[in-house]
Parts: C-alpha cells; structure tokens; sequence
C-alpha cells in the first residue's frame, strides 16, 4: 500500500493533487505538507495528516517519512520561474537544495520520489517546434537552472542508487481551484478571471508567444500514472515531456468569445516575463510519454474554457 508525503502541498498543483490523491489511496495514506500555514486551505489541512515541513530542514522531513511509515514523495516544494528572478538565491536554495534532501531522505529510506520539471529546463537554443524529449538544454533563468539539474540530479540517484526517480516536464499549468504562484504562464489563467469579472484583460504576455499549456485535471492524471507505471517500460523515468495544448494569447482570447463574445484583449507587456517565454518552446513532442506510460490528456482549448468559464461561474458567483 502506497504511504504518500506531498511537499508543497499548499500549493497550484500541491492542492489538487492532494485531494484526488486522497480519494483514490484513503486519506489516511495520504499526508499533506508545507513549509507553513496558508489562509483558504482549512479543508485540506482537515481532510489527512498534515505536516509543517521545510524541505530544507532534513531532520524534519526524515522524521515525517518515519512517522508515517512514507514509501513516495511528491516532491512539489518549488520557487517558479518569474518569482526566482526576482530572488535567485532563494530559488536555487529551494528548488536544489531541497531536492537534495529529499532524494537523499529517500535513498536512505527507500522511497520512490516524484519530482516535476518544466518546459523552463530549456532554453533558446532548444529546437522552438515539437521541442524533442531528448535535446539541448541550455535555460537562462534560475528556475529553468535548477529544473535542469534537477532532471540530472534524479536521473544520477536512480543509476547511483536506484531510488525510483520519476517526473514530468510540465507546460504552464490552468487551473480554477488555486490561482498560480508567479510563474510566466499565470495570464493563462487570470484571463479566465477578468473574462468573467470585466469581460477584458490586459496580457502581460505579447500576441504571438506560443507556450505548451495544460488543464490541471490532466496534470494530476500523469503525476498519478507516472507514479503508477510499469517501471519495467519506463526509459526514460525523468523529465518527460507532457503537453495538452499550443496557443498565444489570440487564440486564448477566441477561445473565450465563444462563450463571452463581448471579450476584449489587450496588451501591457512584463519585459521579465516576456523574455522568459521568448526563451521556452513553442510546442513539445510528448511521444516518449505516450509510448512509456500510455500519456493522454483529455482536454483541448475549447473544452477546457468550457469547464474553466463554467466553475469559475460558481466559484465567483457569476451569473450569466
């Protein structure tokens, strides 16, 4: 029986996760963690065991693992891409040495570890188009720094000493139940929000950027999967590619006048963020993941504005 431990778990992807995670293993089996407390989480914090951990504090982190009798971690405790520019250091401190303690946790009590990167592990010498699984990668942002070694730090403690490293490479990630955390790809989903609230937005990010996305009921299917695959067909373990959908900011904005057609969009562009997207691909090729673990999202841009415009409805208390 999977006994799971979930840092950053307070977080976009943390949240969801683990709840669904909870539903399908027993509450009980999931435990749930952050660094600190965070106001609108009261039901999660209720829902399962929950911890206060710093993944920098390894002393804490092993203690938790042997409380609960831990075999997996989902190792979500991460700065991203737009916040780590603003503080490097911090990024780098997170985002690596964190890692570091959790991978030697699980070496030393042998656990399998999920830790997601993220189209920021490449960079603009990256073939642009149907960007390959296996490629250069050469980021210039800190986040995309630390997720690249981090592939190459998971990919190392698996051959070095076989702890059952997995992860993804996530596009920007949409969602209604938690807005993001700083991340280059957040426009993907405020847009929603003031497409609801004032029927217009104003884009940080330029028309014409392209950038992989994907609707976070897909997400957490391939961190489940992932987790749950065959290790025996797995090649590649880390860092696969996944994606759902390609646009700009055009084609979002479409997208969404086809159930608000009085939807305007324009234009306030972040230099930061903009150069951040300038330097990620355009589009992934997700094939190994198809191939190893069976990969398929559900959602496209249609259906997910549909579901998107429909929740947020609730959530917002908007009538049509």
């Amino acid at each position: 029986m999977r006994k799971i431990l979930i840092t950053g778990a307070l977080g976009q992807i943390g949240s969801e996760l683990t709840a669904e995670m909870r539903k399908i293993y027993g509450s009980d089996n999931v435990v749930a963690s952050n660094r600190r407390l965070k106001e609108g989480h009261e039901q999660l914090i209720e829902s399962g065991p929950f911890e206060i951990i710093d993944v920098n504090d390894p002393v804490s982190l092993s203690a938790a693992v042997d409380k609960h009798k831990i075999n997996t971690i989902v190792n979500l405790a991460a700065i991203l891409s737009a916040t780590g520019e603003k503080n490097p250091q911090q990024c780098w401190n997170i985002n690596m040495n964190g890692l570091y303690n959790v991978l030697e946790t699980a070496r030393e009590k042998n656990c399998m570890v999920f830790t997601p990167s993220s189209i920021a592990a490449f960079g603009p010498s990256t073939p642009k188009d149907d960007t390959p699984q296996d490629t250069i990668q050469r980021p210039t942002t800190m986040y995309g720094v630390t997720k690249a070694a981090g592939e190459l730090l998971c990919d190392y403690y698996f051959k070095r000493f076989d702890v059952d490293t997995r992860g993804v490479r996530f596009p920007g990630l949409i969602s209604y139940k938690t807005l993001p955390g700083g991340g280059t790809t957040d426009y993907a989903v405020h847009i929603y929000y003031e497409a609801l609230k004032q029927q217009k937005y104003i884009s940080f990010i330029q028309k014409g950027t392209y950038m992989d996305m994907m609707y976070m009921p897909d997400a957490i299917s391939a961190i489940i999967d992932l987790i749950e695959a065959n290790p025996d067909r797995l090649k590649h373990r880390n860092a696969f590619n996944v994606t759902a959908m390609s646009f700009d900011p055009e084609m979002l904005a479409a997208s969404i006048r086809k159930f608000i057609p009085k939807f305007e969009l324009d234009y306030d562009v972040d230099p930061i963020r903009q150069e951040i997207a300038d330097s990620w691909p355009n589009s992934l090729d997700d094939s190994a993941a198809r191939e190893e673990w069976d990969w398929n999202p559900k959602y496209d841009l249609d259906s997910m504005t549909k579901d998107m415009l429909e929740k947020l409805r609730v959530k917002l208390n908007i009538q049509k």
